[in-house]
């Protein structure tokens, strides 16, 4: 038999047209659901329009009801309510909690020390490197990494996440049971089965523009702190950023070449009061030295590599064309191309749009 309890939260809160602001005032002046829905309708006129109040008691409400308490019934699923004593501690301290969260996987993980890892969706592989290296080494020091299912920086800080020892929470702009972008679909399954997915959403709420930002004031709200790893300067990035300030949250930035695009949103957040960060180190210093006992050393990411002779050894650290290596290292524009593609097939660098190389530091060193 399905809980009435959780049932009359899914009424009102699958009711179109009453949004939370108006469900938490209707909380706040009658107590929970089932007292809210035993009050006569007029009374409830004061809260949402007659239309709203109608619907209420509607067929297509009741019958999504039944379908969510099916989705629930499942192993793995749960749905959180704000009455429930495993809704995170955290989101309860922003200014618009969610009345409920659809969750599928280890639910323990939204009660754990957690930490933000956003960034860029068209990132740079030394930018993937440095966001999974840095998640797993945060991980393994003992804070669940919290991101927004993203390509890019999101699912590479998901990757670290689930390599470390703390694991990962995925939270979603669509409903719990869509899965967007396709590609990492893969990933949100290993996720469901090794981390933690969560929604505000209702089930089947297909991508729309105006979630994310919904959804990145969760990722925020979630965690102690955030790191944006790359980001542009008009970058949802930066509106999580933004949010983890409001919400009294640290928040951290790694610094980028001058030159990239993607490292003008970290050094605006940097000028602007975020903390300049080059290993997890740094990161666990600011959280008053967090790090359960036994974990491993963090010293991370950002370190170059000690073999960087030949060609690597004249490319610095900024994107270079081959004519600008040519001059550099006193070679032929065919030796040097050769050896471009020597270091590509060896991941030591990668090849950007326009002509440019850009070496690839290695990742966390334990």
């Amino acid at each position: 038999m399905h809980d009435p309890g959780l049932a009359s939260w899914l009424q009102v809160t699958l009711t179109p047209g009453l949004g939370a602001a108006a469900l938490r005032a209707m909380l706040q002046r009658f107590g929970l659901p089932q007292s809210i829905l035993e009050r006569k309708r007029a009374e409830l006129a004061a809260f949402a329009t007659p239309e709203v109040i109608a619907s209420l008691d509607s067929t297509p409400v009741k019958e999504a009801v039944e379908r969510t308490l099916d989705w629930a019934s499942a192993p793995g699923h749960h749905i959180v309510t704000l009455a429930d004593d495993c809704y995170p501690r955290l989101l309860l301290e922003i200014s618009d909690p969610p009345p409920l969260l659809y969750t599928a996987g280890a639910l323990g993980l939204l009660q754990h020390p957690s930490l933000a890892v956003v960034g860029s969706r068209n990132a740079t592989a030394q930018g993937e490197r440095n966001a999974e290296s840095f998640a797993q080494a945060l991980s393994d020091a003992g804070f669940a990494i919290v991101s927004g299912l993203a390509l890019g920086i999101d699912a590479a800080a998901h990757r670290g996440g689930l390599s470390g020892r703390a694991s990962t929470i995925a939270v979603l702009g669509t409903g719990i049971d869509v899965r967007y972008p396709r590609r990492n679909a893969p990933l949100a399954e290993q996720i469901a089965a090794r981390g933690l997915l969560v929604s505000e959403f209702p089930l089947g709420t297909a991508p729309a523009a105006s979630n994310f930002p919904r959804r990145n004031r969760l990722i925020s709200g979630l965690a102690q702190g955030c790191l944006v790893v790359e980001a542009a300067l008009a970058s949802g990035s930066l509106i999580t950023a933004r949010a983890a300030a409001d919400q009294g949250r640290e928040v951290f930035a790694l610094p980028g070449s001058i030159h990239s695009p993607l490292s003008k949103g970290c050094h605006a957040l940097i000028k602007t009061g975020a903390k300049l960060v080059e290993s997890a180190d740094d990161i666990l210093a600011e959280l008053g030295g967090f790090r359960p006992s036994g974990s491993a050393s963090t010293t991370a990411a950002l370190a170059p590599e000690p073999d960087a002779g030949g060609l690597l050894a004249h490319m610095g650290h900024d994107p270079v064309d081959v004519d600008s290596l040519c001059t550099r290292a006193g070679l032929s524009a065919e030796q040097v191309s050769s050896e471009l593609l020597r270091l590509e097939l060896d991941g030591r660098i990668t090849s950007l749009p326009g002509g440019l190389y850009q070496r690839l530091e290695k990742g966390a060193r334990r």
